[in-house]
């Protein structure tokens, strides 16, 4: 049978804790949630639709909503007391990520997601829902100036009798050479060039050039090709 005086201390520290706590209301924690939701989802639809990296992948765009909603769940609950908050910080900072990013568009909507659920789990809604949406348009508005030229690595093969067709068109041509083979008669050239999404002129030019074997047309993006 407890005592008197054990009884009135276990109802202070019960006292304490509501204390601690009582700003973390069911309203403002289902409306942090609720917002770094809202803003994932945007983010997900932006990457979904208007993503143009190297590699798309599906789990990773889930992802994008769970750190969302995971950061704002996070700094919702460190923001009710420092004492829990340093120790929330040292608990993180165990934490090691080993998988490697392979494009640099990734890193920029992992931190997209993080930004938008610090904002929503500290209570600051608006800054939250007008700051995804900010960058949401300013990322279309890029991916659609972006599409109107991209760059292209132009592979040909020819013989000796097109080299001076070759050398004429490649002079009305903005171009990096990038290789150049020669193997007997034949040489085969690679060049980058930036010309028009769905643009097959440049293509239709070379395949016309009398002792081009073939002609291939490779979209570029620095390191990979698709």
């Amino acid at each position: 049978m407890p005592s008197v005086g054990e009884i009135w201390e276990l109802i202070r520290e019960s006292y304490s804790i509501s204390e601690m706590y009582g700003n973390l209301s069911p309203a403002r924690v289902f409306t942090a949630l609720g917002t770094a939701a809202v803003c994932g989802l945007v983010i997900y639809l932006v990457y979904r639709f208007f993503y143009r990296g190297l590699v798309f992948s599906e789990n990773y765009n889930i992802l994008l909503i769970l750190v969302t909603v995971v950061t704002a769940f996070i700094i919702n609950t460190i923001s009710a007391n420092i004492v829990l908050s340093l120790g929330m910080v040292g608990a993180l900072s165990i934490v090691r990520f080993r998988s490697a990013v392979k494009d640099p568009l990734d890193i920029g909507f992992l931190f997209w997601g993080i930004a938008a659920g610090v904002t929503s789990g500290a209570g600051l809604y608006f800054t939250a829902m007008a700051g995804t949406a900010f960058i949401a348009v300013l990322y279309i508005l890029l991916i659609f100036l972006k599409k109107q030229k991209r760059s292209y690595l132009l592979i040909v093969r020819y013989g000796k009798k097109a080299e001076e067709d070759i050398d004429s068109l490649l002079g009305t041509t903005s171009y990096k050479l990038k290789n150049k083979t020669k193997t007997g008669d034949s040489t085969e050239l690679t060049v980058e060039v930036k010309i028009k999404n769905n643009d097959a002129d440049t293509l239709a030019k070379f395949n016309a050039v009398d002792g081009v074997e073939t002609a291939t047309l490779l979209e570029y993006s620095g390191e990979y090709m698709s």
